[in-house]
């Protein structure tokens, strides 16, 4: 469920298959990966805008038919596997879904705005002085 109580399992479709790896004398049998499947754009219960900030913050997780997909295949039971699934998706939605931060605009200080210009005259005094003159090679002749 969304933090603010919309419940998005209708939208839900889950997929299950046989899960890979050891799994003793079930492996062949039971179907035990669970797979989460969401439309984003198809979902009624989100605005535009909730659905572009989905779509932007979990991108990688997002096919090229608008689907977000979730698969996880840990444990030896579908169940378990589901509600972990279940509850990664809706973690990830509402991470996403936090908006982001505006950023506040710092000034700089007079004292540091004072300091990076003296280090600056003194740079540029240190490639001065490391310079060729008329008269520098010439004071013992």
């Amino acid at each position: 469920m969304l933090k603010d109580g919309r419940d998005l399992l209708r939208f839900l479709v889950f997929v299950t298959s046989r899960s890979s790896g050891p799994g003793g004398q079930n492996v062949n049998k039971v179907n035990t990966r669970v797979e989460l499947r969401f439309n984003v754009h198809a979902c009624e219960l989100l605005t535009d805008a909730e659905k572009m900030l989905i779509s932007e913050k979990l991108k990688r997780k997002i096919n090229s038919y608008g689907e977000f997909i979730l698969v996880r295949q840990t444990e030896r039971s579908q169940l378990k596997n589901k509600e972990k699934c279940l509850l990664a998706f809706y973690e990830l939605i509402n991470q996403a879904l936090i908006p982001p931060k505006k950023r506040k605009k710092t000034k700089l200080s007079v004292a540091v705005k004072v300091r990076r210009s003296e280090e600056k005259k003194r740079a540029a005094m240190k490639k001065k002085d490391r310079g060729w003159s008329k008269n520098s090679g010439l004071e013992g002749e």
